[in-house]
């Protein structure tokens, strides 16, 4: 069946449809991974967009559950320039259109996406909508209908666990709020002893001092972080008691909880390929990433955050640590699964703040 692409600046572009029938809309968006389209379409940073890949072949080797970043997927739609025709792999479960067509997410194939991330990346992020080229669409009502439509906030909540669960360890017990969270940062966790509980985005200070856990940790996930009031007002109150560690969006809501802004990029940094330089040390590794807004450098107030990693290729900030506080957070995603494994120091850090907390708790 063959499908158009709508973009709201009245671009359009065709292709062929795999996967959910049907139409869906959203923020279109490209990641530059050369592998890892299932972790993709399962991260729930995601959802309700339209995720273009820019590797001209994916689903070569199938879906297997060992993948997978969430229960279900929670993007809009896929769009690549070829999907593979057979797809072998001794863990495979489905195929690609399979599992795209199981949950309903419709797929394009045979998309010029070269020429659409070009687009994007002039542009900026563009809200998009997936069609039915038989239906015989009106363009000019969809673009229409995609200019008037304004942008979705606080989607963590909508992706987030709505019940606190368990993964049992025997070392340090972390709270690990899920604002969109993927299934890797638990296992590095996991790898790492620590007891577990994952709780929801709506988790209020009161329910965590309760739990009294050693750490907390703040999740990745979709949307606009300065839309999470709540989450921003919870982390305010336990920052001071509970070393705290974030992640991507978890990073960005502990930076507007003490006092900085965050913007909205261009096209966003997505990829396992982003070079980043740690500040204190100058050591430079490559990161996997995925996000679309970034802390504001000109709201930091120095005094009271400390940037501590940077971009290399557009010097946006990539990490920070907060002065008064046992609290630290990356933009980037050190649990990549697949990706480089440079930045997963990362976690044991955070073990030894919790370790060092505790000592001067108990002392």
């Amino acid at each position: 069946m063959k499908k158009l692409l709508i973009l709201e600046n009245g671009a359009v572009f065709t292709g062929t449809g795999f996967g959910g029938l049907g139409s869906c809309s959203g923020e279109v968006v490209f990641t530059t991974g050369m592998t890892g389209y299932q972790q993709a379409i399962t991260d729930q940073s995601y959802a309700n967009q339209i995720l273009v890949f820019t590797n001209p072949l994916i689903g070569n080797y199938g879906v297997n559950l060992n993948n997978m970043e969430a229960l279900q997927p929670a993007c809009a739609g896929v769009i690549c320039h070829r999907v593979a025709r057979v797809s072998n792999n001794w863990r495979q479960s489905a195929t690609l259109p399979a599992f795209l067509k199981k949950w309903a997410i419709p797929g394009m194939t045979g998309v010029d996406t070269r020429a659409l991330t070009k687009l994007l990346r002039e542009h900026g992020t563009l809200k998009g909508k997936v069609v039915d080229a038989d239906e015989e669409p009106d363009v000019e009502a969809i673009v229409k209908e995609l200019q008037g439509t304004p942008a979705q906030t606080q989607l963590a909540y909508q992706v987030a666990t709505k019940k606190k669960y368990l993964v049992p360890g025997n070392g340090h017990t972390v709270i690990l709020v899920d604002l969109g969270a993927k299934e890797s940062i638990v296992r590095a966790l996991v790898a790492r002893g620590c007891n577990v509980i994952v709780v929801p985005a709506n988790v209020t200070p009161g329910e965590i001092n309760q739990i009294h856990p050693d750490g907390v940790l703040l999740s990745n996930g979709p949307g606009d972080p300065a839309s999470l009031t709540g989450v921003i007002a919870m982390v305010k109150q336990i920052q001071e008691r509970y070393p705290l560690f974030g992640i991507c969006l978890g990073h960005q809501v502990l930076a507007l909880a003490n006092g900085a802004k965050t913007v909205k990029m261009r096209f966003g940094h997505r990829g396992f390929n982003h070079p980043v330089r740690n500040l204190q040390t100058k050591q430079t590794f490559f990161t996997s990433q995925n996000h679309g807004y970034v802390i504001d450098a000109a709201s930091i107030d120095p005094h009271q955050i400390m940037v501590t990693y940077q971009e290399i290729n557009d010097g946006t900030i990539e990490g920070i640590a907060i002065k008064n506080h046992p609290a630290f957070s990356v933009q980037f995603h050190p649990d990549a699964a697949p990706g480089p494994h440079d930045a997963d120091q990362l976690f044991d850090q955070f073990i030894q703040l919790m370790g060092q907390q505790k000592g001067v708790a108990n002392a």
